[in-house]
């Protein structure tokens, strides 16, 4: 066999192989959904309704001026039975399309405080005053799996 014949036949192989594989790749029983990211809260006690005024008023503008330029999909706030000192009271969930619609967050972010508090250092004061009524525990993101 010459090698130019045994260059296609190679060749020939290689293609049947990775057509193979993105053939599997369609069999998983399940689809990427959305990514989820979720911000654990712990407001100081007495605080409670002072921070969920906050989050009907500013945060919710914020949210609603981020789902009309299609940064996000949705949100929502959540409340939960604290177990101990450090354990969230409130977890804020914000639903994105994908891993790269979270991409620019910081640009995405400043547009929007700039929009709705008036610039980014109005937003970084009020982010500062709002350590009066509650802690920030952190955040985890998901993705979701859609089963098919």
């Amino acid at each position: 066999m010459s090698i130019a014949h045994r260059f296609t036949a190679a060749a020939a192989a290689a293609c049947i192989a990775l057509t193979s594989l993105s053939a599997v790749a369609d069999e998983h029983p399940y689809s990427q959904g959305p990514v989820i990211n979720v911000a654990s809260i712990r407001t100081v006690d007495g605080k409670f309704d002072d921070y969920m005024k906050w989050l009907d008023t500013t945060w919710k503008a914020e949210q609603e001026a981020a789902k009309a330029a299609g940064y996000i999909l949705g949100y929502q706030v959540l409340t939960a039975q604290a177990r101990g000192p450090n354990d969230p009271d409130v977890l804020l969930v914000i639903r994105y399309k994908n891993w790269a619609a979270m991409d620019d967050s910081i640009a995405k972010g400043d547009a929007v405080a700039k929009k709705i508090e008036g610039s980014v250092e109005a937003a970084n004061q009020s982010e500062v005053a709002r350590s009066s009524i509650r802690r920030v525990l952190g955040s985890q993101t998901y993705q979701v799996m859609d089963l098919k």
